[in-house]
């Protein structure tokens, strides 16, 4: 199949995510025996699509004080200095720098920001179509999933377990649904 019939609709040019019906979110090990999940509830950026779906680009700037896990205590620790550092304004953000395309799936690699470090990251990507609402929008959805060490990005606070261990894992996977419209 080929990227142009497994992308029918998405149309070049400039495609915006749509904060309301797109989400950010993280899973990371507690206690090396559960899994805490966690959102972004504010987050910007741009698909930029190219005739030739490599020479395509993405940009996100999350704002790491909109975390939320459910727990508000955990929430206030995880903008502390121990983590994100929120302090000032914060943001994560996101810039492809190349982008491969194999039918509906395909990766992302990027440089990836938090607390001033960069780092490249290489996400799993997957096309979910082109739609149009009731108001005459395109709309595109997208999905990514990646795994990054906290630790590389300076993120090392932990706890050690009496039993062994600690008390949050180093990996974090990140899952993201987008949707997008043309603007």
């Amino acid at each position: 199949m080929s990227a142009t019939t497994a992308t029918a609709g998405l149309t070049t040019g400039t495609w915006n995510i749509d904060p309301s019906h797109s989400s950010v979110g993280f899973i990371a090990r507690h206690l090396m025996i559960s899994k805490v999940r966690g959102t972004f509830a504010t987050f910007s950026g741009a698909i930029d699509v190219a005739e030739d779906l490599g020479a395509s680009s993405v940009h996100v700037s999350i704002d790491l004080a909109s975390i939320s896990t459910g727990d508000a205590a955990r929430d206030g620790h995880l903008k502390s200095a121990d983590f994100f550092n929120v302090e000032g304004g914060t943001n994560m953000t996101f810039r492809s720098t190349s982008i491969t395309a194999n039918g509906t799936s395909g990766t992302m690699t990027g440089d990836l920001t938090i607390r001033g470090i960069t780092k490249p990251v290489t996400l799993a990507v997957e096309f979910d179509g082109v739609a149009v609402d009731p108001w005459n929008n395109s709309k595109a959805g997208f999905s990514a999933t990646g795994e990054i060490n906290r630790k590389d990005w300076g993120i090392e606070w932990n706890a050690p377990l009496e039993a062994g261990g600690v008390l949050v894992g180093d990996k974090v996977k990140l899952e993201l649904d987008i949707q997008a419209v043309k603007a």
